[in-house]
């Protein structure tokens, strides 16, 4: 198949290889946190136990890489006046305090029990990471995002292993003995929630690193808007990819994998993963104009924060909803896996095949949301 000039060059306008890149983060986000039954979740479904890396583990930083893409696009094309910036940066203090807003609503519901209260959460830090990186990428050139990148990744690294803790414990990334835990469980002491003994995962110290795989998708997103040849673009992330993947496991022997502290090496092994599939999604949909196979993400990709946020508020109602079935109280996600899922599927199975479930049911809803060109801004 033939490719004409302009279909081989990217464009500064939307590129739908970063929509449905978007959506298979959300698609994996709903299918993590809502499986049938806790107790039976495949091991690959389910968060490491603390060292490691699976792939529940990779949805949230791969959100966050296709934040710092995003960011390219979305801010790109602001007028770099006094004025132009002023609403710019008004622009981003809004949406960074909503999505704060709404993340800290998410942690309430649906008791709003202050005794129990979380400060910290996936979309705050999300929030955090979008306010930092879109000041940085409004106020600084390629190679310097690449300098603060770096900067980001080392200075968490000498964090973790050269400031001394209580009993002489130094360099230690184990539960609960980390510089990371400690200095959160100072700052953040009794707003934890349920993390008050294992530390927070959206912890203060821990952001940096995050902000980096922020930055990793900015990187991205920048060289896709130099109007090089698209294929070249694939070809430059999928082995950027590689060579980050493989970095990140170096480091690992040293700086342990791990999403709970969100290590350097944990950013720095997620941030290739996420190249390599975002050259894949890129190469696929922008090169090839192969896109029937990705609506489903595009969908899902273009309400990404409204169905996240929808998906779980349901997901607490539906907990909430309870009746007694042969002298049992069931609540009617139990119901619906122990009486039926079950019998068909197997424990396992029927978990997996209810977090399938649920998720088809918002790709549906989002379905309609994009055939009716709804499209909820954050």
């Amino acid at each position: 198949m033939g490719m004409t000039e302009k279909s081989q060059t990217v464009k500064q306008k939307r590129l739908t290889s970063i929509d449905a890149f978007r959506g298979l983060t959300i698609f994996g986000m709903i299918l993590v946190l809502n499986p049938g039954s806790w107790k039976y979740v495949y091991p690959v479904f389910k968060h490491a136990n603390w060292h490691g890396c699976t792939i529940a583990d990779l949805v949230y930083p791969f959100f966050l890489f296709i934040v710092g893409v995003s960011i390219t696009y979305s801010l790109g094309r602001s007028k770099f006046d006094v004025t132009g910036r002023k609403v710019t940066y008004l622009k981003i203090a809004k949406r960074s305090i909503i999505l704060f807003i709404i993340g800290l609503f998410i942690n309430s519901i649906p008791d709003f029990n202050l005794s129990e209260f979380r400060i910290m959460g996936v979309l705050q830090r999300i929030a955090i990471c979008y306010l930092i990186v879109s000041v940085i990428f409004l106020n600084t050139q390629f190679k310097t995002q690449v300098y603060l990148t770096a900067f980001l990744l080392l200075v968490y690294w000498a964090i973790m292993e050269f400031i001394p803790l209580p009993g002489n414990i130094i360099g230690s990334y184990e539960k609960g003995e980390s510089v990371a835990t400690y200095l959160d469980k100072i700052v953040l002491k009794g707003y934890m929630g349920y993390y008050e003994k294992l530390g927070e995962p959206e912890g203060i110290i821990s952001t940096l690193p995050s902000l980096a795989t922020t930055l990793f998708g900015v990187l991205a997103g920048n060289y896709l808007k130099l109007n090089k040849p698209v294929n070249k673009a694939s070809v430059v992330f999928f082995s950027s990819g590689i060579v980050l993947t493989v970095l990140g496991m170096i480091w690992n022997n040293w700086m342990p994998i791990n999403k709970h502290l969100w290590t350097s090496s944990y950013s720095i092994y997620t941030a290739g993963l996420a190249l390599i599939i975002f050259s894949i999604f890129n190469y696929l949909i922008d090169v090839r104009d192969y896109r029937k196979w990705s609506k489903p993400f595009i969908v899902f990709g273009m309400n990404a924060i409204t169905v996240y946020v929808l998906s779980i508020v349901f997901a607490k109602i539906i907990k909430m909803i309870t009746f007694v079935y042969n002298d049992k109280v069931y609540h009617a996600r139990s119901w619906l896996y122990e009486k039926g899922l079950v019998e068909l599927f197997g424990q396992y199975g029927g978990s997996l095949f209810y977090a399938f479930l649920y998720t088809s049911i918002w790709c549906g809803i989002m379905w309609l949301f994009y055939n009716k060109k709804i499209f909820i801004k954050v």
